[in-house]
């Protein structure tokens, strides 16, 4: 299918410093667009610029949390080129967060090809300073005006984008996490798996309760026997104990990260002794007064590495390691950051450059 382009008469004003930025404030002149019917399936892509929706007020995803979203970004190298870091993985997650959420699936190909002249169109918006980002929000909704739990059979995708600056105001410096044990995000056989509003929103409360605390994120356990930990709010968690890296297997309540999957290449290419399996908080707490314990860290689009020095467990603080940052995390963060940002030679296949 064409992609229809309509370009702004009216641009914005470009942030005019790194400091502007913050994470998620700022959004670039145009959207990508594309609608979904059953007479016709996914229709008519466009890009646009940038403008509010209009939904009825009884559309399905307004009620009932009919609805999809994605996260990633786009890099302006040191040779000026824009990279883009395993956004094909990104689409194909998409793809099976519609099959949970009973959403049509769609051309990966196509809305890749939108994306790219969207970020194309866009591109003095791309900040230059290291660690910042051209953030993007592929996004489905369903657009139904009916009250009654059922799929949609319309559909709205779009996409928009934004410069970012450090998810945390801390940066590259380690965090302290709340371990919630009142609290759970997902159980296995919900919508844990989906990258999905719904999961968010059920997150809302322990994160308040995690900010109290003076914690940037919360650790989720097991909504079986909380017990065991599965993720951080925003990313996956590895734990490095003796001479394992440990994270939670896949079992269906947790995000499959597309930096997690990185992370488990790269540091099996390393000769680390890589597990997937169940980690108790017992097993945590006992690492950690023993000294075995040697760092903590989580991983995401957002914050690609993200440091723990400290996390908070039934009004217990536990420091981790000397509350540094660990080394694993600290070449991690850099290997991943030096492709991104195109200052390595790619063996892996993960970046393209599109400009």
């Amino acid at each position: 299918m064409e992609i229809k382009i309509q370009k702004t008469t009216n641009p914005k004003k470009v942030p005019s410093s790194t400091e502007e930025l913050g994470f998620g404030r700022h959004f670039t002149d145009h959207m990508f667009f594309m609608n979904y019917s059953e007479e016709k399936g996914w229709h008519n892509p466009r890009i646009e610029p940038r403008r509010a929706l209009q939904l009825d007020p009884a559309s399905i995803v307004l009620h009932y949390g009919q609805q999809v979203f994605e996260g990633l970004k786009a890099y302006r190298g040191a040779d000026e080129g824009i990279y883009l870091f395993r956004h094909e993985k990104n689409f194909e997650r998409m793809n099976r967060s519609c099959k949970r959420l009973v959403i049509p699936t769609f051309d990966v190909d196509l809305v890749s090809k939108g994306l790219k002249e969207l970020i194309r169109l866009d591109n003095h918006w791309i900040p230059s300073s290291d660690g910042c980002a051209l953030y993007i929000r592929p996004t489905i909704i369903a657009t139904d005006p009916i009250l009654g739990v059922r799929p949609s059979k319309n559909y709205l995708f779009y996409i928009l984008c934004g410069p970012v600056g450090a998810y945390y105001p801390e940066g590259f410096n380690p965090v302290s996490i709340f371990v919630s044990d009142k609290y759970v995000r997902a159980v296995v056989g919900g919508t844990g798996e989906a990258k999905t509003a719904g999961n968010y929103s059920a997150s809302l409360a322990a994160q308040q309760e995690a900010i109290e605390a003076g914690c940037s994120q919360v650790l989720w356990l097991d909504a079986q026997e909380h017990r065991y930990v599965e993720e951080v709010g925003t990313m996956n968690i590895f734990f490095r104990i003796k001479d394992e890296l440990i994270t939670s297997p896949l079992t269906g309540s947790i995000l499959p990260g597309i930096t997690r999957a990185s992370v488990l290449e790269l540091a099996r290419s390393w000769g680390v002794n890589v597990v997937e399996r169940m980690l108790s908080m017992d097993e945590i707490i006992e690492s950690q007064k023993d000294g075995s314990l040697k760092e903590v860290f989580g991983c995401g689009t957002a914050a690609i590495i993200s440091p723990v020095k400290k996390f908070i467990y039934k009004n217990v603080d536990y420091v981790v390691a000397d509350g540094g940052t660990g080394e694993l995390a600290a070449r991690l963060y850099q290997t991943i950051l030096d492709l991104q940002y195109g200052r390595t030679k790619d063996t892996l296949g993960w970046i393209e450059k599109i400009a």
